[in-house]
């Protein structure tokens, strides 16, 4: 976004609107290759992915909780929690966004609040999921399903409540896990049915099943890729090869963040110095340049040189 004026510099990350994602996020859907999606929690992993060349991000509801509560992935994380760290995380990328909204958060009404909350904060897919609140996470135990009525009309309620008709709405369900792998796909095609753009047949546990999931759904899918999850983890070739359009990885960058945090905090307590780790840290400067420092100073001395300037006194007035 440019302020006003012909010779505005556009404003750095952080304080400009990017357009169009919601109808690039379709272009990506409609073409042949598989879209890999790495997960972010915060602006600074948004940026990492960004800056990293994917043409879209995820945010991860279970980095978000981790990060923002100090809690796993059992429900505790609210609607404005999320919601505010999608206006964030969208405030500093420039790439198609797709956000974890749960449940949608409550009944219909709730259902369509998230999704325009969520569209006017610059998200371009929703996913929403068949559990009851509170959801748990998706390869861990003790998940209860909603009904197929119910998770229907969550999806009913969020295609009606989209703005922009290019806005994606990723059904999620669960029930592989609860219900077997038969039901679950039975549930899949109905949420298909009922209007779902993209469908998350979550945590199937054997490539055989994996295979069956694009054979078998008359929309594009999603699978998940989780590091010691249920899921075998296929290489990106491999899933493009069995159908899916899309893969996320939610949270490979909160683990490989936290195992390098560890290590960094061992050696430091070791050595009594950072220097082991250098080699392998951004510096002062590179991490602030991840956010367009310089695009931030320069706007700041635009104004300044009008601030510093010397007053002009007005011309007398004619009588």
């Amino acid at each position: 976004m440019e302020s006003a004026g012909t010779t505005a510099l556009p404003y750095p990350i952080g304080l400009s609107q990017t357009a169009g994602r919601n109808r690039r996020m379709r272009e990506l859907l409609a073409g042949d290759r598989l879209i890999s999606i790495p997960g972010a929690f915060d602006c600074i992993t948004a940026r990492l992915v960004d800056t990293s060349g994917f043409p879209a991000l995820y945010i991860t509801g279970s980095g978000v909780s981790l990060s923002a509560l100090g809690a796993p992935d059992v429900g505790a994380l609210s609607f404005g929690e999320i919601l505010d760290r999608c206006r964030r995380i969208a405030d500093v990328v420039s790439i198609p966004i797709v956000a974890d909204a749960d449940t949608g958060y409550g009944g219909p009404l709730n259902v369509i609040r998230t999704v325009r909350e969520f569209e006017r904060a610059g998200i371009s897919a929703i996913q929403l999921e068949d559990q009851v609140w509170p959801k748990k996470c998706g390869h861990e135990p003790g998940r209860r399903l909603a009904s197929v009525n119910t998770m229907v009309m969550r999806l009913k309620a969020a295609l009606d409540a989209r703005i922009d008709p290019d806005l994606v709405i990723i059904a999620r369900t669960d029930a592989r896990a609860v219900e077997g792998f038969e039901a679950a796909i039975e549930r899949a095609q109905i949420y298909a049915e009922a209007g779902a753009d993209v469908i998350f047949l979550e945590s199937p546990q054997t490539e055989a099943e994996l295979i069956q999931v694009p054979k078998r759904i008359a929309v594009p899918t999603l699978a998940n890729m989780v590091e010691g999850g249920r899921t075998p983890i296929l290489p990106a070739a491999r899933l493009q090869e069995i159908g899916f359009r899309l893969a996320i990885y939610p949270n490979s960058l909160t683990r490989l963040i936290a195992r390098a945090g560890q290590e960094l905090l061992a050696s430091l307590a070791a050595t009594g110095s950072t220097d082991a780790m250098a080699s392998r840290m951004l510096d002062h400067g590179e991490l602030w340049e991840l956010f367009e420092n310089r695009r931030w100073r320069a706007l700041e001395d635009r104004f300044q040189e009008v601030e510093d300037a010397p007053a002009t006194a007005p011309a007398p007035a004619r009588v």
